[in-house]
């Protein structure tokens, strides 16, 4: 089957204008190649997306877990707790399994990786003590998408459609 020289270009299929090139998903563990259905997707389904909103959430409470107020809070949270455990033993019933508080994470020196749907925990050494990802892969897979949104808000800033001039993410 021959092929014109209209469709191809140096043994590359050219890419039709506005139609953006296939992609992987961002979450670790899904990576799966997808046809987005804007420039800025990053995740293949709606799943990956409330999966990368759990990952984003779960970062956010531990960073709030960490600030003066967030202490307060979960001491509130685990003094609440321990009354109605209390309650309970005198009551003789069986305690409450995992309604209320968070199950221990020790966070001292581990930190955990930037790209969503990765859990993954690293200490920081002081050869890089501004380390972000636990592997290159992780590092990779964040900086191809933030160039690649960042590529695209400069098209659109060249043409003047621009809503937002911010290219960091972090």
């Amino acid at each position: 089957m021959a092929h014109s020289q209209g469709d191809r270009t140096g043994g590359r299929v050219q890419e039709v204008s506005g139609h953006p090139r296939s992609r992987i998903c961002l979450l670790k563990g899904c990576e799966q190649a997808f046809l987005p259905p804007h420039p800025l997707s990053r995740y293949c389904s709606a799943d990956c997306e409330a999966a990368a909103r759990r990952w984003q959430r779960c970062r956010a409470n531990r960073h709030y877990r960490a600030s003066p107020h967030g202490k307060e809070r979960r001491r509130e949270q685990a003094r609440r707790y321990r009354a109605t455990i209390r309650v309970q033993r005198a009551a003789n019933k069986a305690p409450l399994e995992g309604c209320e508080g968070y199950p221990y994470c020790p966070t001292g020196k581990n930190f955990c990786c930037h790209r969503p749907g990765c859990y993954e925990h690293f200490p920081r050494t002081a050869r890089s003590p501004r380390q972000k990802f636990c592997s290159l892969a992780c590092r990779k897979a964040l900086r191809r998408v933030l160039l690649r949104e960042r590529r695209w808000r400069r098209k659109l800033a060249r043409h003047g459609l621009a809503r937002c001039q911010r290219d960091d993410f972090w």
